[in-house]
């Protein structure tokens, strides 16, 4: 299975797509941080974990869109198609599944990692602020849900039908146009720049309202309930 592991690695992240959306992804934060976070959110300052957790909301819709990309190699009709010839292989389907869910994960962490590595190149070049331990909290709560979940609903949509995933893709930057309640406001970005304004103080500590925290483990939860399902149920490209 490892060999399987690597293979479904190399195909996924070594490619133009992968090096494409890293690309745009490095750039667009880029931007985000010298234009928005140099200046930071609600009064706080450039390196709190409200102008941190704000960069990674705008970063979000990015990175949902490359983990779906990344199921797109394993839903295609040409991956279907070659489903015929894995299943006469002495490799049972759970461990191809496991395989290729290990490799998305695999993505899926050096997206996350190469994001946050630029916020920390660019907080030491700038401030030379080196708590990175402050921005733990923020960094978790934003991206390991939604992602999981992304992973999660979009295996799930993709063994549907292939192209419910690319329908998929734009619920992020359609949910940044919608009015949200408080409790899924990290969905439109809104909670890190309005949250800390009711909090009545300058640069208040970090927090999360507690229906919020509740939300956040629910779309977790789901998303590990997905892929766990996909696992049990489907072998590769059914």
């Amino acid at each position: 299975m490892v060999k399987i592991f690597r293979y479904e690695c190399k195909r996924l992240l070594w490619n133009k797509f992968f090096f494409g959306i890293l690309a745009v992804t490095l750039f667009y934060g880029w931007q985000v941080l010298t234009g928005a976070s140099i200046l930071g959110v609600s009064h706080t300052a450039p390196f709190s974990p409200w102008t941190f957790g704000d960069y990674l909301s705008r970063l979000l819709p990015l990175l949902w869109i490359g983990v779906l990309f990344f199921l797109t190699f394993f839903t295609s009709g040409a991956e279907r198609r070659a489903a015929v010839l894995t299943a006469a292989t002495p490799v049972r389907p759970w461990q191809y599944a496991l395989a290729r869910l290990g490799a998305a994960l695999t993505g899926t962490v050096l997206q996350s990692l190469a994001v946050l590595l630029l916020s920390a190149v660019f907080y030491a070049r700038m401030f030379r602020w080196y708590s990175w331990g402050n921005l733990f909290l923020p960094a978790a709560i934003s991206l390991i849900p939604a992602l999981v979940f992304a992973l999660g609903s979009g295996w799930l949509l993709g063994r549907l039908r292939p192209w419910l995933i690319y329908l998929w893709m734009p619920l992020p930057f359609l949910l940044q146009l919608l009015p949200l309640p408080e409790l899924l406001s990290l969905w439109n970005g809104r909670f890190f720049s309005q949250y800390p304004l009711s909090l009545g103080t300058l640069d208040p500590a970090f927090s999360l309202p507690g229906g919020m925290c509740l939300v956040q483990s629910g779309l977790l939860a789901a998303g590990v309930v997905l892929l766990t399902a996909a696992l049990h149920r489907h072998s590769p490209g059914e």
